[in-house]
């Protein structure tokens, strides 16, 4: 089962560092063995198959999950957030592409070399009149070296969701590495409601997991203030990318 990044205070991708197991209860902690004589002698109970680690108690105050695993829903189920939400609606967008995005009639036009991004659609409808009422949609995409064909689309497309208000920059994904931010997607409501993407192995969306869980809000608050501090604007990206090709 794959694991899931929730969050670390190393610095350079030193341990120690907590992920969840997928699928499951399980927490898996990285950290340095225990290797002091000593200590193991005291440990209870030890069985064959087991292995021991240390980490800072700072790491699971903030960032062990104080709450039971929340079950998968679909998408469908959180559209509403996208409209009720008060502040701002905050997206981390990982994937080196998207099934929802790839056999479309859009995708096909921007393969022919089409515009796409003059192209109404309700999103961009729904933005424009969040951005009336002063709420604020934002996003970082990560972009590889050189960007899959997923992303150039997206960095084209992404075009008209600027005009209609929503803030889009993008970050290369080594430097995303060495910031620690997560590999997985979500949305981040009013920095209080967490919604987690799920994917399968060919980019489809299999339904998202909603969580208000203290550590992990934060975890993603923590994420979405370093990805932010170092993205480039959609325009400005296009650019350097468009330099380099």
């Amino acid at each position: 089962m794959a694991l899931r990044f929730i969050g670390t205070t190393s610095d350079n991708g030193d341990c120690p560092t907590l992920y969840e197991v997928e699928g499951t209860d399980d927490i898996l902690v990285q950290g340095d063995r225990v290797t002091d004589p000593s200590h193991l002698a005291e440990l209870r109970d030890v069985k064959e198959s087991e292995t021991f680690v240390t980490v800072p108690r700072d790491l699971l105050v903030r960032f062990a999950p104080r709450s039971a695993p929340r079950d998968m829903i679909p998408f469908t189920e959180v559209t509403h957030l996208f409209r009720e939400f008060k502040h701002t609606a905050w997206r981390l967008e990982t994937r080196r592409g998207y099934a929802s995005d790839r056999g479309t009639p859009k995708w096909e036009r921007w393969q022919r070399g089409e515009d796409i991004a003059a192209e109404e659609n309700e999103w961009r409808v729904n933005v424009r009149e969040q951005m009336k009422r002063g709420k604020r949609f934002e996003r970082v995409r990560l972009v590889d070296d050189p960007p899959t064909e997923g992303q150039r689309f997206l960095l084209d497309s992404g075009l008209g969701n600027i005009t209609a208000g929503e803030d889009i920059r993008n970050l290369p994904r080594a430097e995303a590495e060495q910031l620690g931010l997560p590999d997985w997607d979500f949305w981040l409501f009013d920095s209080r409601v967490l919604v987690r993407f799920v994917f399968d192995e060919h980019d489809t969306t299999l339904g998202v997991i909603v969580s208000e869980d203290p550590a992990e809000v934060l975890a993603a608050c923590q994420a979405r203030d370093a990805a932010w501090h170092h993205a480039v604007p959609t325009a400005d990206f296009q650019k350097r990318v468009r330099s380099t090709m």
